[in-house]
């Protein structure tokens, strides 16, 4: 199967997306191994006991990435690069958590020269709480459906 994602030609400002994904303690054991951080916080149990958060905690990039991960895949074939992303990180995130992300296109700025345009994006990503554990804006240029279907020189 061949999954095509939203062209920038057809979404529109307040349009929202997302995903749910249970956090397990293999995302955070294979964080510390994707990015060679082996805090304690992250890596050592009887040391995370001792801590306010009283467990392990995943690593704030990786519930980043997950964040990003929606926008790839909403976007799926359609995107050409992903130019911003900033992150903020309110709550610990721990194994058992269902993380909900949500997306919501804030603008839209069209660039004709680049056969379609930068979508603007508002994030938030929310525990089975429904507590805020981040927040992101993100910036994403795309291609118009046609230029998607027709790529450059193939006309």
């Amino acid at each position: 199967m061949n999954f095509i994602g939203n062209a920038f030609d057809e979404i529109a400002v307040d349009d929202t997306f997302g995903q749910t994904l249970t956090i397990t303690e293999a995302h955070i054991v294979q964080a510390c191994g994707l990015f060679g951080d082996f805090n304690p916080l992250h890596s050592n149990e009887a040391f995370a006991k001792r801590t306010r958060f009283g467990q392990r905690i995943l690593h704030g990039p990786m519930t980043s990435a997950y964040m990003t991960a929606s926008i790839g895949m909403f976007f799926y074939a359609t995107a050409e690069a992903y130019l911003e992303h900033d992150c903020r990180f309110l709550s610990p995130v721990f194994a058992g958590d269902t993380l909900t992300v949500n997306w919501r296109i804030a603008e839209l700025v069209p660039k004709p020269r680049h056969r379609g345009g930068i979508a603007v994006l508002a994030g938030s990503c929310r525990n089975q709480r429904d507590e805020v554990v981040a927040e992101a804006n993100g910036k994403i240029l795309l291609l118009d459906r046609e230029a998607v279907s027709h790529p450059k020189g193939i006309r």
